[in-house]
């Protein structure tokens, strides 16, 4: 097998509720050769019901990071790959798990990603999705979806190990640091700020407007020295727009 970067990917499991998923989430893991398994807030973890269906993997649940909130499990991810089964009212970058494996493949050369697989019965939500570059889909055939949260694990583990054994993927734009999710966060709330102060955005549609300036912004794949020169620009823009309210004060008072 080639030698790929899949040490570099976290599997993130986003509050589930059953500790049997969690085990067998491991152990789909391990028989792939992934090994960072991230947990967002688990309902219950450690717990017996995680260990017997891990049947081996236990050493993943040892070393399984807990996290309280989805900030502290992205932190340093320089791409979020979302999982969802559900069609959106906004149209996020969708792949399938094939081309999505071959994806992450790629963007995994930059630094550290993660797949996120959202709550067993409702998933991810909009905002959670927010956080994400690409949306993932396993096609099933249309008579039944439901896949259990550990089986849409194994599958795109799968996929994600043999698009690793692969031959080497070439060095391209993606070889460049892509920014992190705190960075692209933090620039999505100085953005928000900015055109909330110029009016710009105003409810109701605020939070749809905002959802599709993310996805327009995550197209862009930006570098972290890109996002800089955005926070940079942004900063610029805030002393130009303080300075012109001074100056129309000291016209006034003339």
């Amino acid at each position: 097998m080639a030698d790929t970067p899949l040490e570099n990917l976290r599997i993130v499991l986003v509050e589930p509720s059953h500790p049997g998923n969690i085990g067998a989430a491991a152990r789909a893991m391990k028989v792939m050769g992934l090994h960072h398994l991230v947990l967002v807030n688990p309902l219950r973890f450690p717990a017996a019901e995680a260990v017997a269906m891990a049947s081996g993997a236990e050493d993943l649940l040892d070393r399984a990071e807990v996290c309280a909130d989805l900030d502290a499990a992205l932190r340093g991810c320089r791409r979020v790959y979302g999982t969802s089964a559900r069609s959106r009212h906004v149209s996020w970058p969708n792949l399938g798990a094939r081309a999505a494996a071959t994806s992450l493949c790629t963007d995994l050369q930059a630094g550290p990603c993660a797949l996120l697989f959202g709550r067993e019965r409702t998933g991810l939500s909009n905002a959670e999705l927010d956080r994400c570059q690409v949306l993932v889909t396993i096609p099933t055939a249309d008579r039944y979806s439901s896949l259990n949260l550990g089986q849409a694990v194994q599958v795109l583990a799968y996929e994600l190990f043999m698009a690793a054994g692969a031959e080497p993927f070439p060095a391209g734009e993606s070889a460049t640091p892509m920014a992190a999710a705190e960075e692209r966060e933090g620039f999505y709330r100085h953005l928000q700020g900015i055109l909330q102060a110029c009016g710009f955005l105003q409810a109701p549609r605020e939070t749809q407007m905002m959802r599709r300036l993310r996805r327009l912004f995550d197209r862009a794949t930006p570098s972290a020295n890109e996002i800089h020169i955005l926070r940079g620009i942004l900063t610029e823009l805030e002393r130009w727009a303080g300075k012109g309210k001074v100056d129309r004060k000291n016209q006034d008072s003339l």
